[in-house]
Protein backbone atom coordinates (compact mmCIF):
# COMPACT_ATOMS: atom_id res chain seq x y z
CA UNK A 1 0.00 0.00 0.00
CA UNK A 2 3.09 2.07 1.00
CA UNK A 3 4.95 1.67 -1.85
CA UNK A 4 1.85 2.26 -4.18
CA UNK A 5 0.95 5.51 -2.47
CA UNK A 6 4.95 6.27 -3.25
CA UNK A 7 4.99 5.24 -7.04
CA UNK A 8 1.37 7.07 -7.52
CA UNK A 9 3.03 10.66 -5.48
CA UNK A 10 6.36 10.41 -7.54
CA UNK A 11 4.18 10.02 -10.86
CA UNK A 12 2.18 12.91 -9.83
CA UNK A 13 5.05 15.33 -9.23
CA UNK A 14 6.33 13.89 -12.59
CA UNK A 15 3.08 14.80 -14.26
CA UNK A 16 2.82 18.35 -12.32
CA UNK A 17 6.78 19.31 -13.53
CA UNK A 18 5.75 18.44 -17.35
CA UNK A 19 2.92 20.90 -17.02
CA UNK A 20 4.94 23.75 -15.22
CA UNK A 21 7.85 23.27 -17.53
CA UNK A 22 5.26 22.81 -21.03
CA UNK A 23 3.53 25.78 -19.69
CA UNK A 24 6.43 27.18 -19.64
CA UNK A 25 7.87 26.83 -23.00
CA UNK A 26 4.67 27.86 -24.57
CA UNK A 27 5.31 31.26 -22.71
CA UNK A 28 8.97 30.94 -24.50
CA UNK A 29 7.63 30.43 -27.49
CA UNK A 30 5.06 33.47 -27.49
CA UNK A 31 8.03 35.62 -26.77
CA UNK A 32 10.22 34.46 -29.82
CA UNK A 33 7.77 35.62 -32.71
CA UNK A 34 7.41 39.12 -30.52
CA UNK A 35 10.75 39.85 -30.17
CA UNK A 36 11.79 38.76 -34.13
CA UNK A 37 8.90 41.28 -35.09
CA UNK A 38 10.28 44.21 -33.63
CA UNK A 39 13.86 42.98 -34.43
CA UNK A 40 12.37 42.92 -38.03
CA UNK A 41 10.37 45.96 -37.95
CA UNK A 42 14.06 48.10 -36.41
CA UNK A 43 15.86 46.52 -39.91
CA UNK A 44 12.66 48.79 -41.60
CA UNK A 45 13.68 51.79 -39.68
CA UNK A 46 17.44 51.41 -40.00
CA UNK A 47 17.03 50.95 -43.85
CA UNK A 48 14.39 54.41 -43.75
CA UNK A 49 17.34 55.97 -42.29
CA UNK A 50 19.83 54.23 -44.77
CA UNK A 51 17.84 55.95 -47.64
CA UNK A 52 17.49 59.13 -46.17
CA UNK A 53 21.89 59.00 -45.88
CA UNK A 54 22.03 58.36 -48.78
CA UNK A 55 20.07 61.21 -50.00
CA UNK A 56 21.90 63.75 -47.78
CA UNK A 57 25.04 62.57 -49.36
CA UNK A 58 23.58 63.40 -53.41
CA UNK A 59 21.95 66.66 -51.56
CA UNK A 60 25.47 67.76 -50.56
CA UNK A 61 26.75 66.80 -53.96
CA UNK A 62 24.49 68.60 -55.58
CA UNK A 63 24.43 72.07 -52.98
CA UNK A 64 28.74 71.81 -53.39
CA UNK A 65 28.13 72.80 -56.78
CA UNK A 66 26.31 76.29 -56.01
CA UNK A 67 28.70 79.12 -56.18
CA UNK A 68 29.26 80.44 -52.98
CA UNK A 69 27.07 78.49 -50.63
CA UNK A 70 27.51 78.91 -46.70
CA UNK A 71 30.43 76.51 -46.40
CA UNK A 72 29.45 76.41 -43.08
CA UNK A 73 25.90 75.08 -43.16
CA UNK A 74 27.35 72.57 -45.45
CA UNK A 75 29.60 71.54 -42.99
CA UNK A 76 27.18 70.96 -40.18
CA UNK A 77 25.26 68.78 -42.66
CA UNK A 78 28.18 66.79 -43.55
CA UNK A 79 29.34 66.07 -39.87
CA UNK A 80 25.26 65.55 -38.68
CA UNK A 81 25.15 62.99 -41.32
CA UNK A 82 28.22 60.81 -40.32
CA UNK A 83 27.63 60.99 -36.39
CA UNK A 84 24.04 59.62 -37.55
CA UNK A 85 25.28 57.04 -39.37
CA UNK A 86 27.79 56.41 -36.82
CA UNK A 87 25.28 55.61 -34.42
CA UNK A 88 24.92 51.24 -34.25
CA UNK A 89 22.34 49.69 -32.20
CA UNK A 90 22.14 45.79 -32.15
CA UNK A 91 18.67 44.85 -32.49
CA UNK A 92 19.14 42.17 -29.44
CA UNK A 93 19.72 45.86 -27.11
CA UNK A 94 16.53 47.97 -28.55
CA UNK A 95 16.79 49.30 -25.04
CA UNK A 96 15.19 52.67 -23.84
CA UNK A 97 19.03 54.33 -23.74
CA UNK A 98 20.16 52.89 -26.78
CA UNK A 99 17.48 54.11 -28.99
CA UNK A 100 17.71 57.50 -26.82
CA UNK A 101 21.03 57.98 -28.22
CA UNK A 102 20.05 56.47 -31.87
CA UNK A 103 17.14 58.94 -31.94
CA UNK A 104 19.28 62.01 -30.89
CA UNK A 105 21.92 61.65 -33.49
CA UNK A 106 18.90 61.03 -36.05
CA UNK A 107 17.51 64.19 -35.15
CA UNK A 108 20.39 66.49 -35.30
CA UNK A 109 20.78 65.20 -39.24
CA UNK A 110 17.06 66.40 -39.34
CA UNK A 111 17.87 69.63 -37.57
CA UNK A 112 20.61 69.83 -40.11
CA UNK A 113 18.63 69.17 -43.16
CA UNK A 114 16.01 71.71 -42.03
CA UNK A 115 18.49 74.52 -41.41
CA UNK A 116 20.27 73.59 -45.39
CA UNK A 117 16.82 74.23 -46.85
CA UNK A 118 16.15 77.61 -45.06
CA UNK A 119 19.74 78.64 -46.42
CA UNK A 120 18.80 77.34 -49.88
CA UNK A 121 15.79 80.14 -49.66
CA UNK A 122 18.59 82.61 -50.51
CA UNK A 123 20.29 80.67 -54.14
CA UNK A 124 17.92 81.11 -56.62
CA UNK A 125 19.84 79.02 -59.00
CA UNK A 126 19.74 76.60 -56.74
CA UNK A 127 15.95 76.10 -55.90
CA UNK A 128 15.47 76.18 -59.68
CA UNK A 129 18.07 73.47 -59.83
CA UNK A 130 16.09 70.04 -61.37
CA UNK A 131 18.19 67.70 -59.63
CA UNK A 132 18.15 69.97 -56.29
CA UNK A 133 14.53 69.57 -56.36
CA UNK A 134 14.02 66.00 -57.05
CA UNK A 135 16.26 65.35 -53.96
CA UNK A 136 14.48 67.65 -51.47
CA UNK A 137 10.83 65.83 -52.86
CA UNK A 138 12.38 62.69 -51.82
CA UNK A 139 13.42 63.91 -49.06
CA UNK A 140 10.47 64.93 -47.88
CA UNK A 141 8.90 61.52 -48.86
CA UNK A 142 11.87 59.86 -46.65
CA UNK A 143 10.52 61.88 -43.57
CA UNK A 144 7.07 60.46 -43.93
CA UNK A 145 8.28 57.30 -44.44
CA UNK A 146 10.58 57.03 -41.71
CA UNK A 147 7.53 58.29 -39.34
CA UNK A 148 5.72 55.83 -40.74
CA UNK A 149 8.55 53.25 -39.86
CA UNK A 150 8.80 54.45 -36.49
CA UNK A 151 5.18 54.11 -35.42
CA UNK A 152 5.49 50.86 -36.74
CA UNK A 153 8.20 50.14 -34.57
CA UNK A 154 6.40 51.61 -31.63
CA UNK A 155 3.44 49.65 -32.18
CA UNK A 156 5.55 46.50 -32.45
CA UNK A 157 7.77 47.08 -29.39
CA UNK A 158 4.53 48.03 -27.44
CA UNK A 159 3.02 44.54 -28.77
CA UNK A 160 6.24 42.89 -27.03
CA UNK A 161 6.81 44.86 -23.84
CA UNK A 162 3.36 44.36 -22.87
CA UNK A 163 3.49 40.40 -23.46
CA UNK A 164 6.56 40.63 -21.72
CA UNK A 165 5.56 42.62 -18.55
CA UNK A 166 2.54 40.72 -18.10
CA UNK A 167 2.76 38.06 -14.86
CA UNK A 168 3.72 35.40 -15.60
CA UNK A 169 5.87 35.85 -18.42
CA UNK A 170 8.06 38.22 -17.27
CA UNK A 171 9.64 35.36 -14.84
CA UNK A 172 10.30 33.61 -18.08
CA UNK A 173 10.99 36.64 -19.62
CA UNK A 174 13.82 37.23 -17.44
CA UNK A 175 14.76 33.89 -17.48
CA UNK A 176 15.58 34.28 -21.18
CA UNK A 177 16.89 37.04 -20.82
CA UNK A 178 14.26 39.22 -22.85
CA UNK A 179 14.64 42.85 -22.11
CA UNK A 180 11.93 45.35 -22.26
CA UNK A 181 12.24 47.66 -25.51
CA UNK A 182 12.80 51.47 -26.38
CA UNK A 183 10.32 53.39 -27.95
CA UNK A 184 11.05 56.72 -30.25
CA UNK A 185 9.67 59.75 -28.83
CA UNK A 186 8.59 63.18 -30.38
CA UNK A 187 11.77 65.70 -30.68
CA UNK A 188 12.06 67.45 -27.84
CA UNK A 189 10.37 70.83 -28.18
CA UNK A 190 7.71 69.18 -31.19
CA UNK A 191 4.71 70.11 -28.82
CA UNK A 192 5.11 73.63 -29.08
CA UNK A 193 3.86 75.21 -32.38
CA UNK A 194 6.19 77.50 -34.36
CA UNK A 195 5.66 81.01 -34.43
CA UNK A 196 4.91 82.22 -38.05
CA UNK A 197 5.54 86.26 -38.76
CA UNK A 198 4.09 87.19 -41.98
CA UNK A 199 5.37 90.66 -41.06
CA UNK A 200 8.51 90.30 -43.17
Amino acid sequence: MKKGCLVGGIAGLLALIAIVVLWGVGIYNGIIPKNNAVNGQWGNVETAYQKRADLTDQLVATVKGARDFEQETLTQVIEARAKATSVNIDPSNLDPADLAKFQQAQDGLSSALSRLMVVVERYPDLKSNQNFLSLQASLESMADEIRFEQKKFNDTAQEYNNYIQKIPNNLIAGFGGFKEKGYFKAAEGADQAPTIDFSK
